[in-house]
């Protein structure tokens, strides 16, 4: 009996030894204090201003060959309708891959802000790692990210220690 007894309170006691601690940050929130942020976001909109008005550009002048080719249709013959319909089509596609190579998925947009981002990011995530190992935390999650937070308590948001730890000035959020 004493040598069961033994085993469970072995067991309940190193329970607690692996218990791990954990934390949130509000990546996002954090984000919008850095100045060098806040200078990347203005760099990335006049980079995506450029390529609206260019893609803009290229739209009008499809336009402009299509209103063309209506207006001179019925002078043209059928192997010069069937040329100018072919030169609106391969620029009508030039224009959507300009578009898709631009705005789509791992478009220059994508790049450019991956780019931009990165060492800002990596600037944070050095210091999660260092409050994390002053803290003695074992997780620190994102509570801005796509991941289901139901519930933070606030005795776990290390927030404001990275701000500080960014040398960004405190404010209530």
């Amino acid at each position: 009996m004493k040598k069961i007894l033994f085993v469970l309170l072995l067991l309940v006691g190193s329970t607690q030894v692996f218990a791990q601690k954990f934390g949130y940050i509000d990546i996002e929130y954090i984000m919008n204090k850095m100045p060098e942020y806040k200078a990347a976001n203005e760099s990335m909109n006049q980079y995506a201003d450029k390529w609206v008005k260019d893609i803009k550009t290229k739209y009008n002048d499809l336009d402009k060959l299509k209103e063309k080719f209506q207006q001179e249709e019925i002078l043209l013959t059928a192997d010069m309708k069937r040329e100018r319909l072919n030169e609106i089509q391969q620029k009508e596609e030039e224009v959507k891959e300009l578009n898709n190579n631009v705005f789509g998925m791992n478009g220059l947009i994508f790049q450019k802000k991956k780019e931009i981002i990165k060492p800002i990011m990596d600037e944070i995530y050095k210091s999660c790692e260092k409050i994390a190992r002053q803290k003695k935390l074992m997780f620190i999650f994102d509570k801005a990210s796509d991941m289901s937070m139901i519930y933070a308590d606030p005795r776990h948001d290390y927030t404001d220690y990275i701000i500080e730890d960014l040398g960004i000035g405190v404010s209530k959020k």
